[in-house]
């Protein structure tokens, strides 16, 4: 039998979907199209603008030309700062702006903004400019930045760098990004063993203006394979006449060129360096990798972790984006829960007798697939910890199972013994409540169990866990605890009518 719903839902229905639709389409198209800045407004869309008091200052000095109170300004500010003002400023300024600024200061400029940030910066600068701004910046800074222009752009820029610069770079462009020979710079100090602490510290500070890091002074042969290392802090507090040889430490931490980015930071991590060498198969010094760039990495990573759970793409990891290509980024996920959706509404007519005769089975339906996805949610994210932090291996994933299902019944009995209670008060039918009960127990057991498995077992066959995504764990656990829910109740029918 059908029912006609009443014309005034309807009516409230359709302005509630109006009043949320509205603002979306009447957002114009550019406020989305790239996720990047308004060209020449100054707006920074995908990061925090933080404001900096000597901006107004600034800007004065800027449109009366004194070029003088402008200097003594951009002196005193860093660079970071430096970024954050000219992202505040229109399109005439900017390009005065970069006009007082020396190739140096836009090199630590650069240094600090992100990719889009700085293909914004070198439009402004003019190609001849942009090619004297790389020449300064480290290796594996302006490798990232050629990386991602157009190849012929990009090979404009190396032809008008210097060739030494231009050669460095083009040797790191030669390694995947995710690797340490992707991370890596070559803007490093190195000494022979032979050196005394007195010619070592004078090298130094001959080296020191173009190394990326000095706290690490490393140690290489003829042939330059590494030998040994040096803290900066052991040749300060070290005789002049001592040889590099009797001090340094022989046993060296590096990292093959070809290792993966997140084994590269687990080892930076674990033995609280500020940077590491990178070697190649014949222990040949190559480059090094300082921990900044390994805070990028982590960054990246865990963005990229948070993209794969949610289900959104893992290169959804601005806000604003091109709606389109977010879009089908997701699509693809969401066919494949709704697929799965499909298939639980097609199992549930399975029961179709059950649900007309007790028709109160419905109300408990949200509470009892929620519940279960919450607790498998729950589940995901302690285990993806785990597995994170490497607390979590292969010799201890019974004992976890163990913890997670012990955890999923205490959690069971405490909400189901709550929800019998509650329904017999209210309903004032005991058997309903037990029912549900049961039913509430085994499905966050279950559940519990599924969050916990999934990821371990993805992990035991060298597949990122975080593809697990809490969508598909959730859509799964509605599957098997609405089963488990309407299997009960039929198996009990007789006890309830």
């Amino acid at each position: 039998m059908h029912h006609k719903v009443p014309p005034s839902i309807s009516f409230i229905c359709l302005f509630l979907t109006i009043c949320f639709l509205w603002p979306v389409l009447c957002l114009s198209p550019p406020a989305y199209a790239s996720g990047t800045e308004k060209k020449g407004g100054g707006t920074r869309l995908n990061q925090e603008t933080v404001s900096i008091p000597e901006t107004e200052h600034i800007l004065v000095s800027l449109q009366k030309r004194n070029h003088k109170a402008l200097r003594t300004l951009i002196d005193e500010l860093q660079p970071y700062d430096l970024g954050q003002i000219f992202f505040q400023l229109n399109g005439i300024h900017r390009r005065r702006f970069l006009a007082a600024l020396q190739p140096q200061e836009i090199a630590n400029l650069l240094e600090e903004l992100e990719l889009n940030e700085q293909k914004e910066v070198i439009a402004a600068l003019g190609p001849q400019k942009t090619a004297s701004v790389l020449n300064m910046m480290s290796s594996d800074d302006v490798t990232d930045l050629l990386s991602e222009l157009e190849d012929a752009e990009a090979q404009s820029l190396l032809k008008d760098m210097e060739s030494s610069e231009a050669d460095r770079v083009r040797s790191l462009l030669l390694y995947p990004e995710d690797t340490a020979g992707g991370l890596m710079t070559h803007e490093y100090v190195s000494i022979y063993s032979h050196f005394s602490v007195e010619e070592a510290i004078r090298y130094l500070r001959q080296e020191a203006p173009t190394a990326e890091t000095i706290y690490y002074v490393y140690v290489t042969d003829a042939e330059h394979h590494l030998v040994g290392v040096v803290s900066l802090r052991d040749l300060l507090i070290a005789q002049p006449a001592t040889k590099i040889g009797d001090m340094m430490y022989e046993r060296v931490i590096s990292v093959p060129v070809d290792m993966d980015q997140e084994e590269v930071a687990r080892m930076l991590e674990r033995y609280d360096f500020l940077a590491i060498p990178v070697v190649d198969a014949k222990n040949r010094l190559l480059g090094i990798i300082t921990v900044d760039d390994i805070i990028d990495v982590l960054i990246e990573e865990a963005q990229e972790d948070i993209s794969n759970l949610s289900a959104v793409g893992p290169t959804d990891k601005d806000i604003l984006v091109n709606p389109f290509q977010s879009a089908r980024r997701r699509i693809p996920w969401l066919i494949l829960l709704l697929c799965i959706g499909m298939a639980t509404a097609n199992l549930l007519g399975l029961f179709e007798k059950t649900i007309q005769l007790l028709p109160v089975l419905t109300v408990f339906m949200p509470m009892i697939a929620g519940m279960t996805g919450n607790t498998a949610t729950q589940s995901l994210a302690l285990i993806i910890r785990g597995l994170s932090s490497h607390q979590l291996h292969r010799e201890n994933y019974k004992k976890v199972l163990r913890q997670e299902g012990f955890v999923g019944m205490i959690i069971g009995a405490i909400c189901s013994t709550l929800i019998i209670a509650a329904i017999t008060i209210w309903k004032q039918d005991m058997g309903l409540g037990l029912v549900v009960g049961a039913s509430l127990f085994f499905t966050l057991v279950i559940g519990t169990l599924v969050g916990t498995l999934i990821p371990i077992i993805l992990d035991a066959f060298n597949i990122d866990p975080t593809v697990a995504s809490g969508p598909l764990i959730t859509t799964l656990n509605d599957v098997i605890s609405l089963m488990l829910y309407f299997g009960l109740a039929t198996f009990f029918i007789h006890k309830l009518m």
